[in-house]
Protein backbone atom coordinates (compact mmCIF):
# COMPACT_ATOMS: atom_id res chain seq x y z
CA UNK A 1 0.00 0.00 0.00
CA UNK A 2 1.22 3.48 -0.79
CA UNK A 3 0.43 6.33 1.54
CA UNK A 4 1.13 9.89 0.42
CA UNK A 5 1.02 13.16 2.25
CA UNK A 6 2.10 16.77 2.32
CA UNK A 7 2.30 19.95 4.30
CA UNK A 8 -0.48 22.53 4.07
CA UNK A 9 1.13 24.53 1.25
CA UNK A 10 2.23 21.47 -0.75
CA UNK A 11 5.89 22.46 -0.66
CA UNK A 12 6.89 19.19 1.03
CA UNK A 13 5.47 15.85 -0.09
CA UNK A 14 6.26 12.28 0.88
CA UNK A 15 5.32 8.69 0.14
CA UNK A 16 5.30 5.56 2.30
CA UNK A 17 5.36 2.04 0.83
CA UNK A 18 4.19 -0.15 3.70
CA UNK A 19 1.75 -3.01 3.99
CA UNK A 20 0.80 -2.03 7.53
CA UNK A 21 1.44 0.67 10.08
CA UNK A 22 0.96 1.23 13.78
CA UNK A 23 -1.55 3.96 14.55
CA UNK A 24 -0.66 5.89 17.68
CA UNK A 25 -1.73 8.87 19.71
CA UNK A 26 0.92 10.53 21.84
CA UNK A 27 0.16 12.79 24.79
CA UNK A 28 3.74 13.61 25.81
CA UNK A 29 4.50 17.22 26.69
CA UNK A 30 6.86 17.44 23.68
CA UNK A 31 4.00 16.53 21.29
CA UNK A 32 1.62 18.90 23.08
CA UNK A 33 4.07 21.80 22.74
CA UNK A 34 4.93 20.94 19.13
CA UNK A 35 1.32 20.81 17.94
CA UNK A 36 -0.31 23.28 20.30
CA UNK A 37 -2.86 20.55 20.99
CA UNK A 38 -3.51 17.81 23.52
CA UNK A 39 -1.81 15.06 21.48
CA UNK A 40 -0.40 14.00 18.13
CA UNK A 41 -2.11 11.49 15.87
CA UNK A 42 0.48 9.34 14.10
CA UNK A 43 1.25 6.44 11.81
CA UNK A 44 4.49 4.69 12.72
CA UNK A 45 6.20 3.16 9.67
CA UNK A 46 9.55 1.51 8.99
CA UNK A 47 12.14 4.15 8.10
CA UNK A 48 13.06 2.25 4.94
CA UNK A 49 9.49 2.71 3.60
CA UNK A 50 9.42 6.52 3.99
CA UNK A 51 10.60 8.79 1.17
CA UNK A 52 10.46 12.55 0.65
CA UNK A 53 9.19 13.21 -2.87
CA UNK A 54 9.32 17.02 -2.96
CA UNK A 55 10.98 19.74 -0.96
CA UNK A 56 13.32 19.89 2.01
CA UNK A 57 11.88 20.23 5.51
CA UNK A 58 13.46 22.12 8.36
CA UNK A 59 14.19 20.29 11.60
CA UNK A 60 14.06 21.02 15.28
CA UNK A 61 15.71 18.71 17.80
CA UNK A 62 14.66 18.31 21.41
CA UNK A 63 15.85 15.94 24.09
CA UNK A 64 12.98 13.66 25.09
CA UNK A 65 12.28 12.11 28.48
CA UNK A 66 14.54 9.20 27.49
CA UNK A 67 17.52 11.56 27.21
CA UNK A 68 17.63 10.85 23.47
CA UNK A 69 16.94 13.23 20.57
CA UNK A 70 13.48 13.67 19.04
CA UNK A 71 13.99 15.25 15.59
CA UNK A 72 10.89 17.08 14.33
CA UNK A 73 10.55 17.81 10.61
CA UNK A 74 8.35 20.67 9.40
CA UNK A 75 7.71 22.81 6.32
CA UNK A 76 9.84 25.98 6.29
CA UNK A 77 7.08 27.85 4.43
CA UNK A 78 3.77 26.98 6.10
CA UNK A 79 5.11 25.46 9.34
CA UNK A 80 3.17 22.20 9.10
CA UNK A 81 4.64 19.46 11.28
CA UNK A 82 5.24 16.42 9.06
CA UNK A 83 7.07 13.65 10.87
CA UNK A 84 9.42 12.83 13.72
CA UNK A 85 12.47 10.61 13.97
CA UNK A 86 13.14 9.32 17.46
CA UNK A 87 16.69 8.37 18.42
CA UNK A 88 14.99 5.96 20.86
CA UNK A 89 13.28 4.21 17.92
CA UNK A 90 15.74 4.52 15.00
CA UNK A 91 14.10 1.97 12.70
CA UNK A 92 10.83 3.89 12.36
CA UNK A 93 9.44 7.24 11.26
CA UNK A 94 6.49 8.77 13.10
CA UNK A 95 4.34 10.45 10.43
CA UNK A 96 1.80 13.00 11.56
CA UNK A 97 -1.54 11.55 10.45
CA UNK A 98 -3.05 14.94 9.67
CA UNK A 99 -0.61 15.32 6.79
CA UNK A 100 -1.76 12.11 5.06
CA UNK A 101 -3.76 12.36 1.82
CA UNK A 102 -7.01 10.61 0.94
CA UNK A 103 -8.68 10.61 4.34
CA UNK A 104 -5.99 8.47 5.95
CA UNK A 105 -5.90 10.81 8.95
CA UNK A 106 -8.81 8.73 10.24
CA UNK A 107 -6.29 5.90 10.89
CA UNK A 108 -8.70 3.41 9.33
CA UNK A 109 -10.94 4.05 12.33
CA UNK A 110 -8.58 2.33 14.79
CA UNK A 111 -5.93 3.50 17.24
CA UNK A 112 -3.47 0.73 18.11
CA UNK A 113 -1.68 2.41 21.01
CA UNK A 114 -1.73 5.55 23.13
CA UNK A 115 1.63 6.74 24.45
CA UNK A 116 2.31 8.94 27.48
CA UNK A 117 -1.18 8.41 28.87
CA UNK A 118 0.22 9.77 32.13
CA UNK A 119 0.18 13.18 30.38
CA UNK A 120 -3.24 12.78 28.73
CA UNK A 121 -5.54 15.66 29.67
CA UNK A 122 -8.20 14.56 32.14
CA UNK A 123 -11.01 15.66 29.81
CA UNK A 124 -9.99 12.96 27.29
CA UNK A 125 -10.92 9.32 27.74
CA UNK A 126 -8.82 6.34 26.69
CA UNK A 127 -9.53 5.06 23.19
CA UNK A 128 -11.39 1.78 23.51
CA UNK A 129 -9.25 -1.16 22.40
CA UNK A 130 -6.00 0.83 22.22
CA UNK A 131 -3.00 -0.37 24.23
CA UNK A 132 -2.31 2.13 27.02
CA UNK A 133 1.36 3.01 27.64
CA UNK A 134 2.35 5.33 30.52
CA UNK A 135 5.40 6.42 28.49
CA UNK A 136 6.94 5.34 25.16
CA UNK A 137 7.24 1.57 24.72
Amino acid sequence: MTLTGSCMCGGITYAVEADTYVSALCYCIDCQKWTGGAFTSNVVVPRTTFKLTKGTPNTYDIVGNSGKINKHFFCPTCGSGLYTELELNPDNVVVKAGTLDGGEANLKGKVDVEFYVKDRPTYLAAVEGAKQEPMFG
